[in-house]
């Protein structure tokens, strides 16, 4: 992906639409733990349908629990994650 910053606004805009939150893509920072209740405060569910909504949009596999723990602490670590499959 040659623009991370778009790739960010993506993640955040299927975030919203996949998770049904209640704030907007412009309102979640890219650096925002996505599990913490400083955070976001997503739960165990919501992580399943990131994961889905992740492979599905993005064609990024999470291939154990661990790597999906690691992948899904921000935007920011989505977006790596996803830039690295895309340049790989």
């Amino acid at each position: 992906m040659a623009d991370l910053s778009e790739l960010k606004t993506q993640i955040k805009q299927v975030m919203v639409e996949e998770l049904m939150l209640p704030q907007s893509a412009d309102e979640i920072a890219d650096d925002a733990a996505i599990f913490s209740p400083q955070g976001l405060g997503l739960d165990s569910v919501d992580a399943l349908q990131l994961v889905v909504a992740i492979e599905k949009r993005f064609g990024l596999k999470m291939a154990d629990a661990a790597a999906a723990r690691e992948t899904l602490r921000s935007v920011n670590t989505i977006a790596e994650a996803v830039n690295a499959k895309s340049s790989a």
